[in-house]
This record gives structure tokens, sequence and C-alpha cells, in this order.
């Protein structure tokens, strides 16, 4: 079998511990077979016939600036076929005011009013799905409750109930879906790498995301 080739972006806001998360993912990785080369710039972007060859693309990158034409190479490497997958603010807070990928990213990070515990659902679609097979079908999860601006078109594989200004509302949590020949996986979970250890089933979800992105 052909080894997976994954790309890892890392940078940005150092209070989501970029170069730490990247490396969870990448020894993660690594015992699933994939090569993993990990980038601390977003010079590999400026080459989109690279970036087509890759199997996966993580973004770890919480805010960040990359032109308009990386943008577009990175956007049309996962129309080719090339995965996405990512998680917390590397990847729905990643690159604000890029709209191109805010919309194959499927949502994007408003806030956090709540910071503390509250309840993850996993949804039927979920319950179906093996991205999320070993994940209990509800826990409380303390840390930041993401906000999310959403496209309605993803399949939401868990989600909370968000409780801000008297009123309450379904707030997508982890989703899939496709962008052209693409898969993209997100989970908004794992603002502190802490977090993965205090709750593996999340680590694990995260990572059978990952693989689920990765091309086929």
């Amino acid at each position: 079998m052909q080894t997976k080739q994954t790309l890892i972006i890392y940078g940005g806001w150092d209070g989501h511990a970029p170069e730490q998360n990247a490396q969870i993912f990448k020894t993660a990785l690594e015992a699933h077979g994939h090569a993993v080369t990990l980038a601390d710039s977003f010079a590999p972007l400026d080459d989109a016939e690279a970036l087509s060859n890759y199997d996966l693309i993580i973004p770890t990158w919480t805010m960040g600036e990359p032109s308009d034409e990386q943008i577009a190479n990175l956007v049309t490497a996962i129309r080719g076929g090339v995965g996405l997958a990512g998680s917390h603010g590397g990847m729905g807070d990643a690159f604000r005011g890029k709209l191109d990928y805010e919309w194959m990213v499927g949502g994007h990070f408003v806030g956090h009013p709540h910071v503390g515990d509250y309840e993850v659902r996993v949804t039927e679609a979920g319950q179906r799905d093996p991205i999320m097979q070993d994940a209990p079908t509800s826990f409380l999860y303390n840390s930041e409750q993401y906000y999310m601006m959403m496209d309605p078109a993803v399949e939401v594989l868990a989600e909370t109930t968000y409780l801000y200004e008297d009123s309450n509302c379904i707030m997508p949590v982890v989703w899939k879906r496709n962008w052209g020949k693409g898969h993209v996986f997100y989970s908004a979970l794992g603002h502190h790498m802490q977090e993965f250890t205090d709750n593996p089933h999340v680590l694990d979800l995260t990572i059978k995301g990952l693989l689920w992105a990765t091309r086929a």
C-alpha cells in the first residue's frame, strides 16, 4: 500500500499550542502509516502542484494571513481530492476573512462567551458514523464552547446546546463534508492539549476524522 503523505501547517496564536498540537497529530498519523511533513510557515501553499500530491492537509494555525493566491492553491488542492482536517481554533479560527477557506471548512469561529462545562451529544448521523463509533453518545466537556457561523450543508456528527443572552440554539461541534473530490473534517474540541489526555475519546474521534478525510 502506498504511504499516505500528510502536510501539517502550524503557527499563529500561541495560546492554542500549535507546535504541540501538530506533534500530537504527527505521532498519531505516523502510527497509521502516514509520512508527515511539518511546516511552520505558509511557504508550502505557494506550490499548487506540490499541494495536489498530498493526501491530507491539516491547518493548525489560529488566525494568520496567507495570501489570496495561497488560499486559492489550498482550495484547489482540496477540490482535486486532497483531504482537509483539523480541530478547534487551528482550523476553525484560521485565516479570518478568507471566505473561500471558511466556506470550504463549513463553519467559522465567532466567539466563546461560555467557557466551562457543557454537554456534547452525538447526533443520529454521528451514531451511524465510524468516526464517532467509540465516543459516548453524550459527554460533559470543560473548555471554550465555540459559537460558530455555520454552513447548513455540512453533516453534523456531534452538537451542543448553546445558551447565550437568554436564548439557546443547537450548535454543531463535530462535522464532515465533501468539497469537490476532497473530504473535510472538523472538530471544535481541543483548546488545551491536556483535553486530549483527559478525554481520550475526543482524541480518538479526532484522529478517526483525520483518517477519514485522507484521500482514499
